[in-house]
């Protein structure tokens, strides 16, 4: 019975709670950005230069006589910098969202215990 109460204690932790919400959160992130690149850039920005170079669509460039398809792995270099970048954008984003920490002043430090009992004795003497 030790076994399963560890195991309970450790999947109810924050850190494993907190990397699954990421988890899900970063699969339908990476379904935006995937819609991004297919359906926006590469029509918009690729195509264009694409039929200029007569090479329409890059998942069907090979090199002849081979199975190297090198558009697919050009296909897939241009995806990973367009999600990197929007993950730039998406953490610098977020970064100016939160508001700097005020630094507070530091009070002075207190007098010790000793200097403390050196007053009321220097006061005492005094009177």
């Amino acid at each position: 019975m030790g076994f399963i109460k560890e195991f309970k204690e450790f999947a109810a932790q924050g850190s494993v709670i907190d990397l699954a919400v990421g988890v899900v959160i970063g699969g339908a992130f990476g379904k935006i950005v995937t819609s991004l690149v297919d359906d926006i850039i590469t029509p918009a920005i690729l195509s264009p230069a694409l039929k200029a170079i007569h090479a329409e669509e890059l998942e069907k460039l090979v090199i002849p006589g081979t199975a190297i398809k090198y558009g697919n792995f050009i296909s897939a270099s241009i995806s990973f910098i367009v999600v990197a970048f929007a993950l730039f954008l998406l953490i610098k984003g977020i970064n100016q969202l939160k508001k700097p920490k005020k630094v507070e002043e530091e009070a002075p430090a207190a007098p010790s215990q000793e200097e403390l009992l050196a007053e009321i004795r220097d006061l005492l003497k005094n009177k």
